[in-house]
């Protein structure tokens, strides 16, 4: 039993000393090397903590998250409310119709797209004003829409619908409203042809400023004091012209021009070869001249319009050229003599005077010509 003990006791003191190489040296311990405990105190802290910062790390993710998405619907909101103010906008300048300035953003094959705060508007090309490109190199339309990106022009709004997201601008309106009221009938300005028709011919109008604002028309009528068959051969689109502006209507926002009132009717130059100043008539080569159809009946109701007492006919002769085929009373220049006009009655070649005796004025005569024109077929 005691042997047994001193054994465990050696094996137990081998365990925890070592031994020196040289036996006669004194014991030295052997360095205690450190025991490893677990604790699961420590591990639960320890794991408590790191739930702890990872659910703190996804509650800061999902906060900044939340506040990204709070920015963009504040942002959104933001925008809708100066959208919503834009179209307010909108819709005040179509009810006064103010003129502003704005900026071509592109085009597309219609018209001109156009920037108006945080809308885009439209322009289309039918409401584009070509008179101030008159005078440059002939263009496709598409091709002078790319070279205005970027530039800035002036409009009025023709539409604006919000509901349907429709905003249409017009430079025409604006062009007329700017430049319209410097124009005055019976004022002469340089053109340029812009388009030839069967009916007539369309002038851009050349104004102070060197520039081409405004487009009127020149009827067929009034191209030119002979008979035209065709406008085409007459004028070709770029010819320089002349023209006398004779009506203004503002509501409609049409100009009629005139060419033939520039130059002296040949009536006039003629008259004094046509019917001599003894009063001798002039006849054609078989000496016949037949009375103008219709003129007896135009005399008769000149008798019963106010301030007119007396209607005689007058001389009567032959053009050389025939300048009107239709039935034409023009009042003469001729000298007024104790309140008696002259009036000249054409149709073709044929020339006849008619003698009027009226308190009227030249304006009077005239509206009571108009007058009687209307009530005779």
């Amino acid at each position: 039993m005691i042997s047994s003990l001193c054994s465990t006791r050696a094996l137990s003191s081998l365990s925890r000393f070592s031994l020196p190489d040289n036996p006669s040296s004194s014991i030295v311990p052997a360095p205690k090397i450190p025991s490893l405990r677990f604790s699961p105190l420590t591990a639960t802290l320890s794991f408590t903590r790191h739930k702890r910062a990872a659910r703190l790390s996804s509650t800061e993710d999902v906060s900044a998250s939340e506040g990204a998405a709070s920015d963009e619907k504040s942002d959104e909101e933001d925008s809708q409310e100066q959208r919503s103010a834009d179209w307010v906008k909108a819709r005040s300048y179509k009810e006064t119709g103010d003129i502003f300035e704005v900026e071509i953003e592109g085009f597309n094959s219609g018209g001109l797209l156009i920037k108006f705060n945080s809308l885009i508007g439209f322009l289309p090309y039918a409401q584009l004003n070509q008179a101030p490109f008159c005078t440059d190199i002939p263009k496709p339309i598409q091709q002078r829409a790319k070279d205005l990106v970027g530039s800035r022009v002036f409009v009025k709004v023709l539409d604006a619908n919000e509901e349907i997201r429709s905003l249409i601008l017009s430079e025409k309106l604006a062009s007329w409203s700017r430049y319209a009221t410097q124009l005055e009938v019976g004022s002469v300005y340089d053109g340029r042809v812009a388009s030839v028709a069967d009916y007539g011919v369309f002038v851009h109008i050349l104004f102070p400023d060197g520039i081409y604002h405004l487009t009127g028309m020149v009827h067929i009528s009034e191209a030119s004091w002979d008979v035209i068959q065709d406008m085409r051969n007459l004028f070709a689109e770029g010819d320089e012209v002349k023209v006398k502006v004779i009506d203004i209507d503002r509501e409609k926002q049409r100009i009629s021009l005139s060419i033939k009132q520039l130059e002296r009717d040949p009536l006039y130059t003629t008259l004094d070869k046509v019917i001599t100043q003894s009063g001798e008539l002039s006849t054609d080569s078989d000496g016949n001249t037949e009375p103008l159809q219709g003129l007896d009946k135009i005399c008769e109701e000149l008798l019963k319009e106010d301030g007119i007492t007396d209607v005689q006919l007058g001389r009567q002769g032959l053009e050389k050229r025939a300048v009107s085929q239709d039935f034409e009373l023009w009042l003469s220049n001729a000298p007024v003599k104790d309140n008696q006009f002259t009036l000249l009655a054409r149709a073709g070649r044929q020339v006849q005077e008619v003698y009027l005796t009226t308190t009227l004025d030249q304006d009077g005569i005239k509206a009571a010509v108009q007058h009687i024109l209307g009530r005779v077929p």
